[in-house]
């Protein structure tokens, strides 16, 4: 796709969809868009662009490429033991009803595997799970509690499978009492306004497609977001390599930890000047 055209379908995109392509990586999303195009019966980027203008459904199309919908339940196990053994325990001692937020979550399976481990911990617990994605049909899903195939409860323990799910005609539904644990939003993390006061925010294999930049930007906002003490969980590959000059300190591979504003001062920390407002 040449300058040109990529910077046309840019714009075109962005005032069809909302979404700015400008804060992701270009040449991965170049290549992607080059391939969509090409399965299209348009002949060229700019005609692709007249067709979509009028046609919600081919809108709808492109939003769904844009936004990556790869969700399953319980994703990297490793990584959940972690959380089960290590983080939220330590979480629930500063503070018994947590307020946590999963963003990007897709058709859900990040949020509810939260809310399936913290009932496991403590039942009782009035804990708040806000999930957010800037796709309205994988939120539709998600709101649901399914369907969900086989590969995208695979790693669920047979337990918590018989507990939390039922079964109807081959596909999964997660259960009414999990269901309702969780609270559902659309949001856009590179534009809309981001609430303040999480223990923890979940952010997995979402900012990968971000240039430098929005990411930097985009933790910054993070930081600001947790209270002092809270954790940001954040995809095996996504390490933050400017964690310290933020404001977070690294507890384990995936999880940081945002210093106090005294522990900060004490130390000189916050030497990037980024906006996060």
């Amino acid at each position: 796709m040449r300058d040109l055209e990529y910077t046309y379908l840019k714009a075109r995109i962005k005032r069809l969809t909302g979404i700015d392509l400008g804060s992701y990586r270009e040449q991965q999303m170049r290549r992607r868009l080059s391939a969509f195009v090409s399965r299209t019966s348009a002949p060229n980027v700019f005609a692709y662009c007249r067709m979509i203008e009028h046609d919600s459904g081919l809108i709808n199309d492109l939003c769904s490429f844009l936004t990556i919908k790869v969700s399953e339940f319980f994703r990297d196990l490793l990584q959940f033991e972690q959380l089960k053994t290590t983080v939220l325990p330590r979480l629930l001692t500063e503070n018994p009803c947590l307020n946590i937020w999963s963003t990007g979550c897709s058709i859900g399976g990040e949020p509810y595997s939260l809310a399936i481990i913290l009932n496991e911990l403590y039942s009782y617990r009035n804990h708040r799970i806000l999930a957010t994605d800037i796709d309205d049909t994988s939120l539709m899903r998600a709101r649901a509690g399914g369907p969900y195939r086989s590969a995208e409860i695979k790693n669920v323990p047979e337990p918590l499978l018989q507990e939390y799910f039922s079964n109807r005609e081959g596909s999964y539904w997660v259960s009414d009492k999990i269901r309702r644990k969780v609270e559902f939003r659309k949001h856009d993390l590179l534009c809309d306004p981001f609430e303040e006061g999480f223990d923890l925010i979940a952010c997995r294999n979402v900012a990968i497609y971000f240039t430098d930049e929005a990411r930097l930007h985009l933790n910054c906002r993070f930081h600001k977001s947790l209270r002092d003490g809270g954790i940001l969980f954040v995809g095996g590959t996504e390490t933050i390599m400017n964690a310290r000059a933020i404001g977070f300190t690294t507890l384990d591979h995936c999880f940081y930890v945002k210093q106090s504003k005294a522990s900060q001062s004490q130390h000189g920390l916050r030497k990037i000047a980024v906006s996060v407002s």
